[in-house]
């Protein structure tokens, strides 16, 4: 795993991925949303990979989008490292196709990857998290902060939209009042507050803070069986947009029955009564229920 601007390590069933573009504060770019998505394919391919920490170097989590073009930065059409013409959305007329994959959002690329991640994702964030680097933190499952870090959701005062999906997550993890608030003022704001809103689980020193959210990883990756953590992790995201929780008991249904049956449903219980750890041996590469995915069953909301 070679990346240009990541430094990914895998040690006691846990992946480590660090933003690693220290000099430039973690700025996102395009090579930092490619090696994400990158990154983490390979997470939910590794079976010896049973959770993800995000972090970053040096003293910043990540700065935001890498403003080094200046006023074209989000100006897509006018960078000069924009893809060649074959892949510009305006039609001959010169209108804009909307619906062209250029057009997509590259922080929504890397949230949605993230969202569909088989193995949970914990957040470790060591500094300044601020347009980006807050919004991609959104579907991490746990976000832990150091506790002199910041975090900003700044479009507005950039004169852009909040992006990567954020509009969706946001408001779903600390209210709509909260989060109109943070992204119409666009300021920057303490951990604290982060903590106080329930953006972060908890508060740590910097010296301790990757500590802790690898202890939290290997309490996950040393007791829980990966498919069951797999499927568990979908069915609470894709439920939080359900219209009904008929809904919930239509896949938790399912999930019941098919795990029941399964080794790690028979090694679970065992152990327990035998007083000694599980040994799961169900694997999210080749054992998730032949259901899974059913969001992409044909008729399903």
């Amino acid at each position: 795993m070679n990346f240009e601007t990541l430094d990914v390590t895998v040690a006691e069933q846990v992946m480590t991925i660090t933003l690693n573009r220290p000099e430039r504060l973690n700025a996102f770019n395009a090579s930092m949303m490619n090696e994400l998505i990158q990154a983490f394919d390979e997470a939910d391919a590794d079976d010896a990979v049973r959770a993800v920490v995000v972090t970053g170097s040096g003293r910043a989590f990540c700065a935001g989008a890498d403003l080094g073009a200046g006023a074209k930065t989000f100006d897509y059409e006018a960078r000069s490292d924009r893809p060649d013409k074959a892949a510009s959305p305006r039609r001959a007329d010169g209108s804009v196709d909307w619906g062209h994959e250029s057009v997509r959002d590259g922080g929504g690329r890397v949230t949605l990857r993230i969202f569909n991640c088989l193995k949970p994702v914990i957040a470790a964030v060591n500094g300044p998290a601020v347009g980006i680097g807050a919004t991609m933190l959104l579907p991490m499952d746990i976000r832990l902060a150091a506790d002199d870090a910041r975090f900003g959701f700044v479009f507005a005062r950039r004169g852009i939209t909040p992006e990567a999906c954020s509009s969706w997550f946001l408001p779903r993890l600390v209210g709509i009042s909260r989060a109109l608030e943070w992204t119409m003022s666009g300021r920057v704001f303490p951990a604290t507050e982060a903590f106080d809103a329930g953006l972060v689980r908890s508060l740590h020193p910097a010296q301790d803070l990757l500590g802790a959210a690898r202890v939290l990883a290997r309490e996950i990756a040393d007791h829980a069986a990966p498919v069951s953590v797999a499927l568990t992790r979908q069915m609470m995201w894709r439920m939080l947009g359900a219209a009904h929780p008929m809904q919930a008991h239509r896949i938790d249904s399912r999930a019941i029955y098919a795990r029941g049956a399964s080794a790690d449903a028979k090694e679970g219980v065992s152990a327990f009564l035998e007083k000694r750890p599980a040994r799961f041996t169900n694997r999210v590469s080749q054992d998730m229920p032949p259901f899974f995915p059913w969001w992409d069953e044909p008729g399903y909301e």
